[in-house]
This record gives C-alpha cells, structure tokens and sequence, in this order.
C-alpha cells in the first residue's frame, strides 16, 4: 500500500507527539520520584566500572615478586670480579647481599645445583632423627690477593709430597696419595683429564673423606667441596663444577 505525502506528515507528527509524550510522563514521574533518573545512571556507572576492571585484569602483569624470599639472584664482587649467585644458596647471612665481599660461602644440592630448602625447624621430636645423606656441593668464592694459583699449586708443590705410585681408580681417573709426615699426610690425589679434575681428598674415618677442587677466575679463587664418595661418578662432579662456573660467571673453562 502506498502513503501519500500527507500519510508521510501525519505519521512523522505522530511520532514527535509519541516521543514528547514519553519525554513529559518521564518528566512528571522525575518530579513525583526524584530518584528515578538515578537508575540509568547507576546502571552506566556499573558497566563503567566493569570495563576498567576488565581491562586493567587484562594489563596487570603476569610475573609476581615475593618479598621474603627476595631476588633469585645476587650480583657480588669478590677480588673485584663480578659473579651472579643465587642468593638462596648463600650458608651466611651477613653476605646476602649484592656489591663488594672478600668472600661467599654458598651450599647447593646435588646434582640438580639447585639451592637447598630453608631449614627445618629442630624440636624434641626431630632432634634425635637419623642423620640425611651428604647431597651437597660447597663453593666458596674468595679474593685470592695473588696468592699462589691453584694450578700451579698442583703442578709445583703437590708433587714434592706425592708418592711415586698411582693407582687407577676409575675409567680415566687415577690416584696417588701423600707422604706420610708430609703437611697433607693422610690425603689422596685424584686426577683425571677427561673431563678435566683435580681434587685433593681426606680419606675416610670417623667421618666421611672430602674433597677440594680450585680454580681461579680473574681476581678470585673458587673453592667446591664435597664428599669423596661422590668419585664414583667424577665425570658428573666435573661436569656439576663446570656448570656452575658458568652460571655463576658466564663462561666454562
């Protein structure tokens, strides 16, 4: 059906009419309840707030920090040499934190060289549990101050009190030990080239033997000790000695 001009006019009419009509009677009811136009604009402050919750849900970042346990790791000076350590390793308090120290003591589990959990708590009940297995690697990091190196310790004083016999303990691992009455009488030279190792071990007593591995880097001495039993895989400690040089200084010697 088709409208005529005058349709199109009386239409339009009607509807300016309708929505004046609407716009008074809300008017009136505005007047009658003050509170009614409240309602529109609380609903407009509703969405408001969940589209600023929704994006701010969508910007907040994803990493956490965890204030007591502080960061991962510490970027110290020992010897003037820079090395990044965890800091959750560090055996001492007093030498947790990051800048100049003549020394850092750390203790890590192996061999996964991860940081030991926090300790236990001893009471009567726990105080007379048996003793754990040593699974730790102990790394002390010190200023050498030029003194002798490791390296030339082992290859110009070592040998003055050396047995002449070796023994081959392992596949590419060999041992000699020390003169009796010698400053390390008692101990045992263990050395093997691949991978490289040289560590100076007690023999075990009343307690378990340990050994001592050196290196220098730059101004400082690293120091790893663990037990002597551990020799039975040494391709593994040599390589766990390895990766922490690296991780801790950046690069492999």
């Amino acid at each position: 059906m088709a409208y005529s001009s005058g349709d199109s006019n009386r239409l339009g009419n009607a509807a300016h009419m309708t929505l004046l009509s609407t716009a008074q009677h809300f008017a009136r009811s505005s007047r009658r309840n003050p509170r009614t136009h409240l309602l529109p604009i609380a609903v407009g402050s509703g969405l408001a707030a969940v589209a600023i919750a929704l994006v701010a849900y969508l910007l907040w970042p994803t990493w956490r920090t965890d204030p007591a346990r502080g960061p991962g790791r510490l970027p110290v000076q020992v010897g003037g040499t820079i090395f990044n350590v965890p800091a959750a390793a560090i055996r001492r308090k007093v030498q947790r934190h990051s800048g100049p120290q003549e020394r850092v003591d750390l203790s890590l589990i192996f061999p996964s060289l991860q940081p030991p959990e926090a300790p236990k708590h001893v009471s009567a009940d726990t105080v007379e549990e048996q003793p754990q297995p040593i699974d730790r690697i102990f790394v002390s990091i010190a200023a050498h101050h030029d003194t002798l190196a490791p390296d030339m310790r082992v290859r110009t004083i070592y040998p003055r009190y050396l047995g002449q016999t070796s023994m081959l303990v392992a596949d590419g691992l060999t041992m000699r030990a020390f003169k009796d009455g010698s400053p390390y009488g008692g101990e045992d030279m263990f050395t093997a080239s691949d991978p490289a190792l040289t560590a100076r071990c007690t023999r075990d007593a009343a307690t378990p033997g340990m050994c001592l591995s050196e290196r220098r880097i730059e101004g400082a001495d690293l120091t790893f000790r663990y037990p002597r039993s551990w020799l039975s895989q040494w391709r593994d400690v040599a390589d766990a000695m390895e990766r922490l040089t690296a991780q801790m200084h950046g690069k492999r010697l």
